[in-house]
């Protein structure tokens, strides 16, 4: 009898061994889509299901725990040698069990749900963001750096980040000239932005007005429409790459009666620093700023030109 007991409180003891560390590594955290999850304290194998989630883990200098990110996560350049998992709305559920990950970073706008769901039955925990303007993003890096054990570093991304727009504001504060702006994604087809989007935020923090604004978030347009808005600028960003900015530029050159192209003020932009929600959208702001009001720079870069 007593060596039954010893046998059960030996093996009781051995349980709570491997319980305990879970229950002391892991905690309850509340993700910014609002979901309730239960992450490692320190995760050290750690998958990015997105390319903006991957730069900004390298923005707070915690690649190491990078085991795996999706296609296109191409910046910075170590980025690329990452394992592949699919694309972010496409993920290969396979690879990502096969890289034995402790937590995955997952986007809202973006990520499949079933697929989120799917990971979680496998027990592998998945923190879902959902940034939506610039203070989102913001709120990101200090989750991320809350998360990752690199809070010294998140908060003086987020200090630099407010510093950045905090001096647009102030550089045009009292500018009543907001030029009527229209924002081209890729070549072809015509397809703009709407006020709920990032680049709808830039256009109005750097002094212009978004002549897209409407109920669709991407809306899409014909020339003809484009002959009624007369845009004083136009910035066009090529989302797939491949174009040369003449060749972005050359559909808006057959129609000389727009106001954008009759004065020169067409213009083509990095679309990296646009079109993923990540602390680089400050300097996608500063370039907006110098493209809507060069008046207020001595000098023109190249992308003004």
């Amino acid at each position: 009898m007593i060596a039954v007991k010893t046998f059960f409180s030996t093996a009781l003891i051995f349980l709570m061994m491997a319980i305990l560390p879970e229950v002391c590594m892991s905690k309850w955290v509340i993700d910014q889509a609002g979901r309730k999850i239960k992450v490692p304290d320190n995760p050290q194998r750690v998958i990015s299901l997105a390319p903006s989630i991957t730069e900004m883990i390298y923005d707070l200098g915690e690649e190491k725990r990078l085991v795996g990110a999706t296609q296109f996560s191409n910046h910075p350049d170590a980025a690329r040698k990452l394992p592949r998992v699919g694309s972010y709305i496409k993920l290969d559920l396979e690879k990502i069990v096969a890289l034995k990950p402790d937590l995955c970073l997952g986007i809202k706008d973006g990520n499949p749900v079933h697929t989120v769901n799917k990971l979680e039955s496998f027990g592998i925990p998945v923190y879902v963001i959902d940034p939506r303007n610039l203070e989102g993003i913001i709120d990101v890096v200090q989750r991320y750096g809350s998360l990752l054990g690199a809070k010294q570093v998140s908060e003086a991304i987020v200090k630099n980040m407010r510093l950045r727009i905090g001096s647009v504001v102030e550089l045009l504060d009292g500018k009543r000239n907001k030029p009527g702006v229209f924002f081209q994604i890729d070549a072809a087809p015509i397809i703009s932005v709407g006020e709920n989007t990032f680049i709808h935020e830039l256009i109005t923090l750097a002094g212009g007005i978004n002549l897209a604004v409407g109920a669709q978030d991407y809306p899409r347009y014909n020339w003809e429409e484009l002959l009624i808005l007369k845009p004083e600028i136009v910035i066009v960003a090529s989302m797939a790459g491949g174009h040369s900015p003449e060749d972005l530029k050359s559909g808006w050159y057959k129609w000389p009666q727009i106001p954008a192209v009759k004065n020169g003020r067409v213009y083509v932009v990095d679309a990296n620093l646009i079109d993923r929600p990540t602390p680089r959208l400050v300097d996608g702001l500063e370039q907006f700023v110098r493209i809507i009001h060069p008046e207020l720079f001595p000098i023109r870069t190249p992308e003004e030109r």
